[in-house]
Order: C-alpha cells, then structure tokens, then sequence
C-alpha cells in the first residue's frame, strides 16, 4: 500500500517524472496534465501510479476540487521548480555566448509601438541582418525576460523590472486629441472637455498611471466607448465616437486627429529598451538594441510630441528611411558604422 516513507528508492528520476507530477500539480488534475504534455490521459495515470509505486508514497490527494498536492508531493513540485529555473538559466546563458548576429531573436512590445514605430525598423534592420529572424510577441503585459519569454522587450514604462538591463530612449508623451472634422481645441480654462464624448483605455489597455487617473474624472455618462488597445482607440476618436488620450506618435501621425490641448508632462512613460543581463553580449540581441537605439533617437521629436507638425509634414523620403516621420536619417553606411553593422558586398 502505497503511504511508507520514501525509502529504498531504487529506480533513479528523469526529469519527465518530474515534469508530469508539477504538470498535474498545475491544472489539479490529470485531464489538463494530459493535455499539456501533450499524451492521453491514461498515460498520465500509469506514469503518476508508478512514480508513486517507486515512491512508496502518495503525491496527491485524490478530492472533488482536483488533485492536492501532499508534502511528498509538494518536495517533488520544488525539485521540478528548481530543474525548471537551472534549465532556462542554462539556456539563457549558452544563447548568450553566440558570436555572430544570426538566429531566432524574440522582441516583444505593444500593438501601437509595433505598428506605428517599429514595424519599418524591423523591416530596415533585417535587411541589414538577415540571419536574424524576428519573433514578434506583441501586448501590453510586462513579460518575464528570466523565463525567456522574450530576448527584448520594446516598452513605455517608468519603473523596469529591476532584474533586466537596457536604455532609456525618450519620454513617450501623451495629449488629448479629436477628429479634426469636428474637434475644438481646448484652452487651459475650458471646462467643456468634460462634457463631450469620451473614448477611453481599458485598465488593461497599456495607458499610464496618470492617464488612468485623469479618465477616471470623466463623468460615467461621457464615455460613449472603452478599448482595450491602443490602435483601437486612434480608430475610435477617428471615426467620431468621441475625444481621448493618445501617445503622440499615434495622434500626430493621423491626418484625420488633430490635438486638442498640449501633451501633460506627467502623463509622459519612458520608452526602454530592455533585456536580460546573460542575454546582453549575444551578437544578435547586442547588434538589434544598437540599431533600435539609433533608429529611435531619431524619431526623439516625434516620440516626446515636441513636434506636433512633424508626423505629417515629413517628406516621404524621410518617413521611408526613418519608418516614421522624425529629423533626417542618416545614411545605411553611416548608420551601419555607428551600430557596428556592415553591409554584405
């Protein structure tokens, strides 16, 4: 009968009994354990039935909730938790090690950054470096560069996870805009704003702190629309439903926005360049943040809404070789010297 201490084990563990038992720990129960490790059901059974045979102990309590981890099973749950984080550390570091800027390298960032910022420069720097391959991960989470749930993360947030290293490039700002067709400016007196239609960021739709604390000002009955992302938004005050807050880079660059009040220095974020410390000296992710670095110093004006005339003033040569509208790029030979690149003869 199984329930003895666990002595006399004979039989060495693999790591995938291991695996199963944290698996089943995790969804309480052996259908969701299946499915994430990608057997039957039945399987998970006889494995978990002979690991415990091995054992001589009980893992889990079989109750109506799911599957309760007992202290012996609790002990092989951490032993997994620590082969887990020695095997994403290893991992981590040997991606580190790689000399030359070729690979799979993962950058995540936010729908609007990738799409109203960034998507030009990707395009640009795997024209430079095309042994890169970009994996794209966008939202507005914070994700977990430790786990390698990414090797960059692009993001506008004031306080990084202090385990990450990177580069502060701007303050992303943000002001409030309307439909040109029928938005007003607002003067600093001007108490209307309130009392017109208002298109708001979920809480979890990316807004700063403050930003969220000014929309919670807005009296219930304005808001005609909540979104969840960003570019949602923009095409929401486009299309009229009403006013909102936008990043500049957003606002300035439509021809159908135009800003109704300057942007509010406090509702500015900076906008990072972030990866992990074991991560920093592979040639793929070291030569990509140079290049962004770059890229995105450039665009500074457009980025911190200093220029508001800029998004759409900007030649198409200029919009081209930049990805958005910013100052003068330089040219691919100056700027490959500057990041360290070469081009391919």
């Amino acid at each position: 009968m199984i329930g003895s201490p666990m002595t006399n084990i004979r039989k060495p563990f693999m790591w995938d009994d291991v695996r199963l038992v944290k698996a089943i720990a995790d969804g309480a129960g052996l259908q969701s354990a299946a499915a994430a490790l990608g057997v039957n059901h039945s399987t998970v059974f006889r494995r978990l039935a002979a690991i415990e045979a091995t054992l001589g102990a009980s893992l889990f309590e079989r109750r109506r909730s799911g599957y309760v981890p007992t202290p012996a099973g609790q002990e092989m749950i951490a032993l997994a938790e620590r082969i887990e984080a020695d095997l994403t550390a290893s991992t981590r570091k040997l991606a580190g090690w790689s000399q030359a800027p070729a690979g799979e390298l993962r950058v995540t960032t936010s729908d609007a950054l990738h799409a109203r910022l960034l998507m030009p420069l990707f395009l640009s720097f795997r024209a430079k470096c095309p042994d890169v391959q970009l994996d794209l991960v966008l939202g507005n989470r914070t994700p977990d560069l430790a786990r390698r749930d990414a090797d960059v993360a692009v993001q506008a947030v004031d306080a990084p996870p202090p385990e990450l290293v990177g580069r502060r490039i701007a303050r992303v700002a943000w002001a409030l805009y309307g439909r040109v067709a029928d938005a007003a400016p607002v003067s600093a007196n001007d108490a209307a704003p309130a009392q017109r239609p208002w298109v708001m960021l979920s809480e979890d739709g990316g807004a700063p702190p403050a930003v969220q604390a000014t929309l919670r000002q807005v009296p219930a009955g304005h808001v005609a629309c909540t979104v969840n992302s960003v570019l949602g938004l923009a095409e929401a005050i486009e299309a009229g439903l009403g006013i909102g807050y936008l990043p500049s880079y957003v606002g300035d660059a439509s021809p159908l926005l135009r800003r109704l009040a300057p942007p509010v220095p406090d509702h500015a974020a900076d906008l990072w360049l972030l990866t992990h410390p074991d991560l920093k000296q592979s040639a793929r992710v070291r030569v990509f943040l140079d290049f962004l670095a770059v890229r995105l110093t450039q665009l500074r004006p457009l980025i911190e809404g200093s220029e508001p005339g800029l998004a759409r003033s900007a030649p198409p040569s200029t919009r081209a070789s930049l990805g958005m509208p910013g100052a003068p790029a330089e040219n691919d030979d100056a700027l490959a010297r500057k990041v360290g690149l070469h081009q391919s003869k």
